[in-house]
């Protein structure tokens, strides 16, 4: 999750969203890793693109983005969107992501 210090959607997302994503079978797929855009781009994902919107969820496989959902999107939408984008992930490559982006994890 990229997210900036004071972001308003991101907050809202906290209060909304985060409170279950640990206890979801995605969530414990794939953890969620927070990455504070107020401190720069992190080095170790490779991006498709500069994240500029917060929040902005990006999965990662062996360390490159491989999906991203940009914006605050209310539980049912964001479950939605993100149980795809791992179904896609599994279906494509015929396995789980892999662990932490340099662990698996969505960004």
């Amino acid at each position: 999750m990229f997210e900036r210090s004071g972001c308003p959607w991101c907050l809202r997302w906290d209060r909304e969203v985060a409170p279950n994503y640990g206890r979801t079978d995605e969530g414990k797929l794939v953890p969620l890793r927070r990455v504070n855009l107020d401190h720069g781009q992190p080095r170790d994902i490779a991006l498709t693109l500069p994240v500029r919107f917060t929040p902005t969820f990006v999965l990662v496989d062996q360390g490159r983005e491989i999906g991203r959902i940009t914006g605050y999107m209310d539980e049912g939408m964001f479950w939605g969107l993100f149980t795809r984008m791992i179904r896609d992930l599994q279906t494509n490559r015929g396995r789980a992501p892999a662990a932490a982006a340099s662990q698996g994890k969505p960004s």
